[in-house]
């Protein structure tokens, strides 16, 4: 049974308190045991590149100067509450990118629906970037970056996607940091229709990642590691013997707490969280940026956070 993540009502505007805003509400109670990694997903790519705790908890995947890894849930889902906590690569990473996405194909096929982490390694001493993204039908070019208020590379940290027919919104340490929301038209640029997998990768993408390219990996201080533990999928499993058909929990049936008005929009305290993050952490917003977009993009004027 899952419960809707509720940021504190009040948010202190220091890096601290957001630490202590997230002194929330868990964001799943689960009785049962906690499944494997192996027994949701499963490796793509070269699998000596992943190690394994003895409990089959944490996965630790590797990139050097051969190859990267990845893996990719054995279902897809549609609609739902998506988490993983991550410990990032740490010291000098620059080129270095730890993907955690969810995407409606196993590869980048021209039509496809994602929803996007994307961390941007750096050298040392110099913070991560955190990159989140959309695409509907192919079309992408929806990121915003932000700053984090922690050291990702220090600890394991949640990062969480909810995803309804009313919104999708990212989170960090159950944070909201993004907002994209549907609505009645409805957004042509909202993915509504097909399910998605949920992946995660490491690999050097040196070409575009650290200040444009123009920082390189240094494979001496290889391999690189990214630490996975703890994921969650509250959602809508569509199986694979359903066909085209959805389940029946793919409707908007309010049978699930994701699919209940409260979790159609930010409450009050979300939209705090996140006008704090909006005002303080944001370093690009495509919907600010008129180079790219003359006219600001519609799913633009659906957001509820302000930075006022």
């Amino acid at each position: 049974m899952v419960s809707w993540a509720r940021p504190c009502a009040s948010l202190l505007l220091a890096f601290a308190a957001i630490a202590v805003s997230c002194c929330l509400q868990d964001a799943y109670v689960g009785a049962a045991a906690a499944p494997s990694f192996g027994d949701n997903f499963e490796i793509t790519g070269a699998e000596d590149h992943v190690k394994t705790s003895p409990d089959g908890q944490t996965w630790y995947l590797s990139l050097d100067n051969k190859t990267g890894v990845g893996f990719q849930t054995k279902q897809k889902y549609l609609f739902g509450w998506f988490s993983m906590k991550l410990k990032l690569v740490g010291n000098d990473s620059a080129g270095v990118v730890t993907a955690y996405y969810m995407c409606s194909d196993l590869d980048a096929a021209p039509q496809r629906d994602e929803l996007d982490f994307e961390f941007l390694g750096n050298r040392t001493g110099e913070p991560y970037i955190i990159q989140t993204n959309v695409y509907r039908s192919g079309v992408g070019g929806r990121e915003m970056r932000h700053s984090l208020w922690f050291d990702p590379t220090a600890d394991f940290h949640s990062y969480s996607i909810l995803w309804n027919p009313k919104q999708i919104v990212f989170f960090v340490d159950k944070v909201a940091i993004r907002e994209y929301r549907n609505s009645d038209k409805p957004n042509l640029f909202f993915p509504i229709a097909k399910p998605m997998y949920v992946f995660s990768s490491i690999w050097n993408a040196d070409d575009w990642a650290t200040r444009g390219g123009l920082e390189k990996t240094d494979w001496t201080k290889g391999p690189f590691v990214s630490s996975y533990s703890d994921f969650t999928a509250d959602a809508c499993a569509w199986g694979g013997t359903a066909g085209p058909a959805p389940p029946a929990c793919a409707a908007v049936t309010g049978d699930s707490w994701w699919d209940q008005p409260p979790a159609w929009a930010l409450d009050k305290g979300q939209r705090q969280d996140a006008g704090w993050v909006a005002r303080n952490l944001v370093i690009y917003d495509y919907c600010d940026d008129r180079k790219r977009f003359p006219t600001v993009p519609e799913e633009c004027k659906l957001r509820t956070t302000t930075t006022s």
